[in-house]
């Protein structure tokens, strides 16, 4: 069943803290918050998106600094500051005529659970609470930050036969 949910995904949606960052947020004397994004994870968006896949963040946390790194993996709908995930959920599947089924979410708090509870494939990193894990269909070795989001990306294109890039830069994944 694992393995057929993998092929009919043609969207990835991607909460921030706790899955592309490892949580901890860096409070600076002038107010702004920091946070570190992992390299790889940066590699296998943007081949995602190079590949035709619909990519999607939908965060609570916000900042000039994540949109800029969003944009520079050239991931088009970016959502931050989102208090309702559902509703902006609905709205992002609806404009783009997209079923839940095609879905891989992957999330790691409660936040993120009524979203999870009807996307084709739920997922989370390692170290996400116990409640996400326990409606998640699948569980990734590695913890949030630390190449969680590359691991249901390349499982996805692996099974889908799209994971290898012919003419991969080395700049792609650190813009």
């Amino acid at each position: 069943m694992f393995l057929q949910k993998l092929k009919e995904i043609s969207t990835f949606i991607f909460d921030v803290d706790g899955v592309l960052t490892n949580g901890d947020i860096l409070a600076t004397d002038s107010g702004e918050f920091l946070r570190t994004f992992n390299i790889k994870d940066g590699y296998a968006l943007q081949l995602a998106v190079k590949k035709g896949y619909q990519v999607c963040i939908i965060s609570g946390g916000s900042g000039a600094a994540m949109q800029k790194r969003f944009d520079g993996l050239g991931i088009k709908h970016v959502h931050l500051g989102v208090s309702d995930k559902v509703k902006v959920y609905e709205d992002f599947l609806h404009q783009h005529q997209i079923t839940d089924d095609e879905v891989l979410y992957m999330g790691d708090d409660i936040p993120d659970y009524k979203v999870m509870k009807r996307v084709g494939l739920p997922t989370c990193p390692a170290d996400a609470v116990e409640e996400i894990k326990s409606i998640s269909m699948y569980i990734s070795p590695q913890k949030g930050g630390r190449t969680a989001v590359r691991d249901v990306i390349e499982k996805v294109l692996r099974v889908q036969e799209k994971w290898f890039d012919e003419n991969p830069s080395a700049a792609d994944s650190g813009k």
